[in-house]
């Protein structure tokens, strides 16, 4: 047996450890994420952790990508009264891969390009699966969530993140159609403190989930 140490050399050849040990006991690999791995308290604990906008938000706690899930999914609700309990699962869902890799900003993404994005979609599919939602959504519904998250940005960077009207138009486009309910609600954005959050996106799951 050699006590020759292990070199940097030997160090630098390993393959490199791609998988996410989650709380739960999980362990979701993030090249070939498997349905299996992928628990919705893990996705909860996760997304109230993460800061949108970087943290660069008003208020004495971060405004959460679970909060921001909630959202959306209540703009898409909004926006269309008739939407399927299941599609308002998947708009609660549409930023849920950034529990294990985190919001990286737009501008951030622009510089990583596609390969970012295929491999975030890639671990969006197999959190549909785990919760029985089609790997990719009918065009209309994905449409539908896009202009919900768009909505939710504007208003989040107005009214939190110190974007002015002019400039938040100009990157997300000008709200229009909301119903005034929901207007005054996005009016009213405020960051809450993680458990709160996490409870929250939970509960909000388990309502559209049956669970």
């Amino acid at each position: 047996m050699s006590d020759k140490p292990h070199s940097r050399t030997d160090a630098a050849t390993r393959t490199p450890r791609a998988w996410q040990r989650m709380l739960s006991g999980r362990r979701l690999d993030l090249l070939d994420p498997s349905p299996k791995d992928i628990e919705i308290e893990d996705i909860a604990h996760g997304l109230a952790r993460v800061a949108r906008w970087n943290g660069q938000t008003v208020g004495e706690h971060a405004f959460s990508v679970a909060q921001h899930a909630m959202l959306v999914e209540e703009i898409a609700s909004g926006m269309q009264a008739d939407l399927a309990r299941r599609w308002r699962l998947a708009a609660l869902l549409h930023d849920a891969p950034e529990y294990v890799i985190g919001d990286l900003i737009s501008p951030f993404k622009a510089v990583i390009g596609l390969d970012y994005k295929a491999f975030e979609t890639k671990l969006l599919e197999a959190i549909h699966r785990r919760f029985s939602l089609p790997p990719s959504l009918p065009d209309r519904i994905t449409t539908a969530i896009k202009a919900a998250d768009r909505i939710a940005a504007y208003y989040e960077a107005t009214e939190l993140a110190g974007f002015t009207e002019t400039e938040a138009s100009r990157y997300f486009g000008v709200p229009r159609a909301v119903p005034l309910a929901l207007r005054q609600r996005l009016h009213e954005l405020a960051p809450t403190p993680i458990g709160v959050a996490q409870a929250a996106f939970l509960a909000r799951f388990r309502e559209l989930a049956h669970e």
